[in-house]
C-alpha cells in the first residue's frame, strides 16, 4: 500500500533530471479490491512519471537565528525641547524616533534634538535602517551559509556578494 508523499503544485527537485519542477498530477495506481493504491507516481510535466524516491521536497528556508533574533523597533518619543508649533516641518511634529534595541522600553538609540532638527527626514530614515539591521544581518548570514554549502559553481557576482556579506558580518562581530 502506498500513500502520496507529495501533493499537486508542490515544488520538488527531480533527481534524474537535475531540475526543479511542480507536481502537476498525483497518479495513484490501483488494484481491484484494495482501499489504497499499490503505488503512487507523480507527473511533473517532464515527459514521464516519477516515483517518490526520485523526487525531493523543497526544504523551507529557516532562519536559524529566529529564536535568538533581536527585535529592534522604532517608537516615537515626545519632543521636549521644542513646542509642536516650532517643528511643523518634521515628519511627525512634536515627536522624534527612538530605536529600542532591548526588551525594556528605555534602551536603544536616540538622536540629539539639534541634530534631528537639522535634517529630520534623514534621521527618520536612519532610525528605520538601524531597526532593520538584525533582519539584514540574518539575511547576510543565510547567504554566507548557503554559499559555503553550495556544491555547484556560483556566478561570480553572487560569490562576491557572499564575500561582502561575510566581511560585514565579521566587522559586526569584531571586538573594539
Amino acid at each position: 500500500m502506498a500513500k502520496a508523499q507529495f501533493h499537486k503544485n508542490q515544488r520538488v527537485y527531480v533527481k534524474p533530471v537535475g531540475t526543479w519542477a511542480l507536481v502537476e498530477h498525483v497518479v495513484p495506481h490501483w488494484a481491484k479490491g484494495l482501499v489504497e493504491p499499490i503505488r503512487v507516481h507523480y507527473d511533473c510535466g517532464l515527459g514521464r512519471e516519477f516515483t517518490a524516491e526520485e523526487l525531493q521536497a523543497e526544504e523551507p528556508v529557516t532562519d536559524r537565528s529566529a529564536s535568538t533574533a533581536e527585535r529592534w523597533r522604532v517608537v516615537r518619543a515626545r519632543n521636549k525641547w521644542q513646542p509642536t508649533e516650532d517643528c511643523s516641518r518634521h515628519p511627525v511634529p512634536g515627536t522624534y524616533p527612538v530605536v529600542i534595541t532591548g526588551e525594556a522600553e528605555w534602551g536603544g538609540w536616540r538622536v540629539p534634538g539639534a541634530e534631528y532638527d537639522l535634517d529630520p527626514l534623514k534621521t527618520e530614515k536612519q532610525a528605520r535602517m538601524i531597526a532593520s539591521v538584525p533582519a539584514l544581518a540574518g539575511i547576510a548570514k543565510n547567504l554566507v551559509d548557503w554559499a559555503r554549502s553550495s556544491g555547484e559553481e556560483m556566478p561570480t557576482a553572487l560569490a562576491d556578494l557572499a564575500h561582502n556579506a561575510q566581511d560585514i558580518l565579521a566587522a559586526i562581530e569584531r571586538d573594539g
